[in-house]
């Protein structure tokens, strides 16, 4: 059975980070025949990373939390935005993983804001965090402010950025994750129409 986690890193109970991460992990869900999703809430190991940073030696709950994503088929990542970056839980996380643990593994980037103004850390930090670590990251990524979690907008961008990652762990075709309209364009790759036939109808016209 294929292995997703979902991280989050939202400080409150509730929290719109936890949010996010939920909406993405059902729509993996509903992406892929069979997974089981396992949510790693990085509030809830708070002072174990600490201490990891300290000691070198996660705890218990962190050990589990670091298995987890070591034996994920992919990963979903979310974090809130501070400082128009990703949180200091957020990278603590991710620092005490060993080198390797990330490589090829595919991976959802998302962040919440209360603000549209901080979309752009999907691009200037989350992505070049990943791609340090040997992470292979969706081409969708997807950004929550405040105002958009009543959007379908964001509803279809959370269910194509799911589908992406379905493609990527390869349980479903990267056409059957895209859509029709990926799948128009790749007909169009496909059989395309021939020089001579271009030039006939630009002569015509």
């Amino acid at each position: 059975m294929t292995s997703v986690v979902v991280v989050s890193a939202g400080l409150s109970n509730p929290s719109s980070t936890r949010l996010l991460a939920d909406r993405l992990g059902a729509a993996t869900s509903q992406a892929l025949e069979e997974v089981d999703v396992t949510v790693v809430e990085l509030r809830d190991v708070a002072h174990e990373l600490t201490d990891h940073l300290l000691t070198n030696f996660p705890g218990q709950r962190l050990a589990a939390a670091i298995d987890a994503v070591r034996a994920a088929d992919g990963l979903v990542v979310v974090t809130p935005v501070f400082s128009a970056s990703y949180s200091g839980l957020f990278k603590t996380f991710f620092d005490v993983l060993e080198p390797g643990t990330l490589d090829g593994k595919p991976v959802l980037v998302a962040a919440t804001a209360g603000t549209p103004r901080h979309s752009l850390v999907l691009d200037h930090a989350l992505r070049p965090l990943f791609a340090y670590l040997r992470a292979v990251v969706v081409p969708t990524g997807v950004f929550a402010a405040t105002e958009d979690f009543a959007s379908t907008e964001l509803e279809q961008r959370i269910a194509r950025a799911a589908g992406e990652l379905a493609a990527l762990v390869g349980k479903v075709s990267p056409a059957d994750a895209a859509g029709p309209t990926r799948g128009s364009a790749d007909d169009e790759l496909a059989a395309p129409t021939p020089f001579e036939e271009l030039l006939r109808r630009a002569s015509a016209g």
